[in-house]
């Protein structure tokens, strides 16, 4: 085992300058872990002229990737660059090249992870990506090593904290969805352009990496069923509260008799579930196991420091494998395909609000539809609106097909005392 470990560092953005600090205000408990000092040798940036405000010692800069990818001294490449073809690229390279790899590229790892593991295989090469899903929450090593001789049934997460941080200021404060979406963009929880955050794409990202992890299938991206929080509405957010429901952004997985259910959509989860509890910008993970019963992980699910802390944890774990000769040997394969459930094979609560006629028995037209298809309610309410003669009915079923639901929606359409059906969502109990 080599005195020092020198590290090549792709990117020296919010991350990047993360993980330049911990090493170096941390540098004694990293020697006192691993038994030898650790240093960025180069980083690779865009602009060399670029005014940095971390101190960078003997650090070398380069414009050149090639300059890291090729230098024998080089032992652990840290990936927070950002991007995918051009970091696939690099990865690639690396690992092609011995070199050991921690990302927190979720982009990546979503689109090209099992490709990249491979690669990493056949090199004998550590791939780690922990930082990948929410930022500082330690939930891939959770379920890897923490969780591993247990048997996953469930996920639900909040991985996305940007809409969590929107969704709160939603249901505390009466905020607009553009109002709460402009003071996240000013505090900088939000991009410039949300799209990625607040159409679920980047929750859908890390739940399909999460899913592979938890239940040893070959997920892809595309079999995540994403949908957004652009469309939702206050109404429905005051309705939640008086039913005792917290909207939230869910990504949700469950495994069962291996065929698979991935999605992530709004969800109104019961004020007592431990999600509910969870505010601003910070991450959760729910895991239910059939050994452990519920645990949940929690934490700030962005950030410099949080997400180069998940960063180094994994440097860590390579330099330990590094020491014990067992790099590239963790990586488990998909035990099973990633069949998918079909839609009378997923079951829920469903929350649902719709403007009705109001004229003597049009309800019963309602109950009556729902009575033939088996669906039973759990709670509703019924709130007179003062134009067009209509009634606003707000309604929570019992646990319902998936399949018999859209169904009911279908038929709730075409039936004449039916003005219109303005929303619906996933509802989740208490997390028992």
């Amino acid at each position: 085992m080599k005195s020092d470990v020198s590290i090549g560092l792709f990117g020296l953005g919010t991350v990047g300058s993360g993980v330049i600090q911990l090493i170096h205000d941390h540098h004694d408990e990293l020697v006192h872990q691993v038994g030898c000092r650790v240093k960025v040798k180069t980083v690779l940036v865009r602009d060399l002229e670029k005014d940095r405000h971390i101190q960078m010692g003997n650090t070398e800069l380069t414009t050149d990737a090639n300059k890291i990818l090729q230098d024998p001294e080089i032992d652990i490449i840290i990936e927070v660059m950002g991007g995918v073809e051009e970091a696939r690229e690099h990865i690639t390279k690396a690992l092609k090249a011995k070199k050991h790899v921690a990302t927190a590229n979720k982009d990546l790892i979503a689109l090209y992870g099992p490709e990249l593991q491979q690669v990493a295989l056949e090199n004998n090469c550590d791939l780690f990506y922990e930082a990948s899903v929410a930022g500082g929450v330690p939930i891939l090593r959770g379920l890897s090593d923490g969780l591993v001789s247990d048997r996953i049934q469930k996920l639900m997460g909040i991985v996305n904290g940007t809409t969590n941080y929107i969704l709160t200021k939603m249901d505390e404060e009466g905020f607009s969805y553009e109002k709460a979406l402009k003071e996240a963009q000013e505090l900088g929880f939000a991009e410039a352009d949300p799209t990625a955050d607040v159409e679920g794409l980047d929750a859908a990202r890390k739940m399909a990496i999460l899913t592979r992890l938890a239940f040893f299938t070959n997920v892809e991206l595309e079999d995540v069923e994403v949908e957004g929080i652009s469309h939702i509405a206050l109404e429905d957010l005051n309705y939640g509260k008086k039913l005792g429901l917290t909207m939230k952004l869910i990504g949700f997985a469950h495994f069962e008799n291996q065929q698979l259910e991935v999605s992530v959509q709004p969800t109104f989860l019961a004020n007592s579930h431990p999600l509910a509890a969870v505010k601003n910008e910070y991450n959760a993970i729910y895991v239910n196991g059939e050994a452990v019963g519920e645990t949940m992980f929690y934490g700030p699910g962005a950030g410099s420091l949080p997400t180069a802390t998940a960063v180094m944890s994994d440097v860590v774990a390579i330099i330990k494998n590094m020491r014990l000769g067992v790099n590239g040997h963790h990586f488990v394969g998909p035990r099973f395909d990633g069949v998918l459930k079909s839609a009378d094979q997923r079951f829920s609560q469903y929350y649902f609000r719709l403007h009705l006629k109001d004229e003597v028995g049009a309800f019963s037209k309602i109950t009556s539809l729902f009575n033939d298809l088996g669906i039973s309610f759990e709670q509703i309410l019924q709130t007179p609106l003062s134009k067009d003669e209509l009634a606003e009915i707000i309604i929570v079923t019992h646990t319902v097909s998936l399949e018999n639901f859209q169904t009911a929606l279908m038929k709730l359409r075409d039936l004449p005392v039916v003005h219109d059906v303005i929303s619906f969502y996933r509802v989740e109990g208490d997390g028992k």
